[in-house]
């Protein structure tokens, strides 16, 4: 009794509790549904199909550094310069981004050790306005590059792009060239650049950084090129595009890429990298 109540329209039922939001999440490549703690305890990796979900820049500090790890560089933020308005005023998406991710830009850096070496990550973050590379984008690996050269230290750049900013104009394009002289600096110190690219890496920041590194490798799965592939059928005017294009998968058989690793193993992979650039010397007189 009390389950059903009569009404002038018909039926009616109890009504049913609400599911708080947020407690399920369903994989977007398997529609595979589990628990959001699952989920984040297996590092936003579906344990059905192996799909690695986008994560943050503080997501991966927290995954890679042991423990603590000192933020840099979060003083600089972008400014319209250009009074650019496409849709709307760029200023006005800078103001949104800032509000919905907490983030000053779309790269951030820190610096901590990872299996007790010392390592400066600076790491983009795709939900700031599509990890689009503007000027602070290319100033904060200008500074990372001068902290590594000045403490002695390598330096890592986590990927994750749509490419250039097109509200910046020639200031975004410049950076390819900025980030890349800036590199060829570490390299001059003997420091390594470890170059790590998630999905989606594209654009100016392929065609820039993000193929410089000393040792470049991807998480499965990532998208990785330089114009996406909607862009590619488009401009060839196919319809159809091979099995697996611009994948990592791909990018690896193709040399593009040294290897591929999972995230579970991302940490132990990074240490081992640096345990053997910092033991080099020893290792090439045995």
């Amino acid at each position: 009794m009390g389950w059903f109540k009569r009404l002038r329209e018909g039926i009616q039922t109890r009504q049913k509790k609400e599911v708080p939001e947020g407690l399920w999440h369903q994989c977007k490549a398997c529609n595979k549904t589990t628990t959001t703690k699952d989920f984040k305890d297996n590092l936003w990796v579906c344990k059905n199909c192996g799909l690695h979900d986008r994560i943050g820049s503080d997501d991966y500090f927290e995954l890679l550094f042991d423990g603590n790890y000192t933020p840099l560089f979060d003083h600089i933020v972008s400014k319209d310069i250009l009074k650019f308005t496409d849709l709307k005023p760029y200023t006005e998406r800078l103001t949104e981004a800032v509000e919905k991710t907490g983030l000053d830009d779309a790269m951030s850096v820190a610096v901590g050790k990872v299996h007790k070496h010392d390592l400066v990550i600076a790491c983009m973050d795709f939900e700031f306005i599509g990890g689009s590379m503007g000027s602070v984008v290319g100033e904060k690996i200008a500074l990372a590059v001068d902290h590594c050269i000045a403490h002695k230290m390598p330096l890592m750049i986590i990927s994750k792009s749509g490419g250039a900013r097109m509200m910046e104009a020639a200031y975004s394009l410049m950076q390819m060239a900025k980030t890349s002289a800036k590199l060829v600096q570490l390299s001059r110190a003997g420091l390594p650049y470890l170059s790590f690219l998630t999905d989606p890496t594209t654009g100016g920041v392929t065609a820039s950084f993000a193929m410089l590194g000393d040792v470049n490798f991807s998480e499965p799965g990532a998208l990785i090129g330089f114009a996406g592939p909607r862009v590619v059928k488009e401009t060839l005017k196919i319809k159809k595009l091979p099995a697996g294009f611009q994948t990592a998968e791909a990018t690896l058989e193709n040399g593009f890429l040294d290897f591929i690793v999972h995230r579970h193993e991302l940490k132990n992979k990074i240490g081992d990298l640096l345990y053997l650039y910092s033991h080099r010397d020893v290792l090439a007189d045995d």
